[in-house]
């Protein structure tokens, strides 16, 4: 059973980071003093919980908790820095600091090793959630022990609930696109002067087809937009909507 470290310090430990293809070691203190810290841990980089909904969530709630008063939202797992440096270019993680617990230190410290032999990880993260305020754990969601992979505490909406119940989330936004699409390039301006993240899905790229836009959109043109699940259209349709 895992114990929860709140009213304690976190552990101080020197994470190996990689930047600029270049080596970074980065501290305890670096992190964690004088600041509030969102952190999550997880059990593996590119493993399917982890980058499907478990980062992409906290990376696209990071202006909220910003406003929240968050400094910095940090992922932490037992990988090297060559794989969490890999991770966060394919996860596109802008907003989130990714940080390799190569050797399990830190983990370790917060008494969230996990033995996963059984699936060939070895010694990995416990998947969890804590606020620290300068260094301090004020608040850890630690999901239960149960077979497979759970994932029901952790996640950033149950910690922005924990911080403002009642905190205004982002849009979610998603835009069909093609390339050479001048009509997309406006609609994807428009967002962005409306300081809007969006969700982009490219004609052509990764299985995605003209057929795929009909079945989703119904229409055959792009882009196509929607916010909050609703189909907005268009570029014109959008800066109407925008106005």
């Amino acid at each position: 059973m895992f114990q929860s470290k709140e009213g304690q310090a976190v552990p101080q430990v020197v994470f190996r980071t990689r930047h600029n293809n270049d080596w970074l070691p980065v501290s305890s203190n670096d992190i964690f003093a004088g600041k509030k810290v969102i952190v999550f841990s997880l059990p593996g980089a590119f493993t399917p919980t982890c980058s499907s909904t478990h980062l992409p969530r906290y990376n696209e709630l990071a202006q909220t908790f910003k406003a929240e008063g968050i400094d910095e939202i940090v992922c932490i797992s037992v990988n090297d820095g060559f794989i969490m440096e890999a991770w966060g270019q394919d996860q596109d993680a802008a907003n989130i600091r990714l940080l390799p617990d190569g050797n399990g230190e830190f983990t370790e410290g917060m008494g969230m090793i996990a033995d996963m032999s059984e699936v060939g990880f070895g010694n990995r993260s416990w998947r969890y959630s804590m606020l620290v305020n300068d260094g301090m754990v004020e608040k850890m969601f630690i999901e239960p022990v149960k077979p497979g992979d759970p994932f029901e505490v952790s996640d950033a909406d149950t910690m922005l609930n924990y911080i403002n119940a009642d905190a205004k989330q982002p849009s979610r936004v998603t835009l069909f696109s093609k390339p050479g699409c001048a009509h997309c390039q406006r609609a994807k301006s428009a967002l962005s002067d409306k300081g809007m993240p969006y969700e982009e899905i490219v004609l052509g790229a990764g299985g995605v087809s003209f057929s795929s836009l009909a079945a989703v959109t119904g229409a055959g043109t792009t882009p196509q937009v929607f916010i909050d699940g609703k189909l907005i259209g268009g570029a014109d349709e959008l800066e109407a909507y925008l106005a």
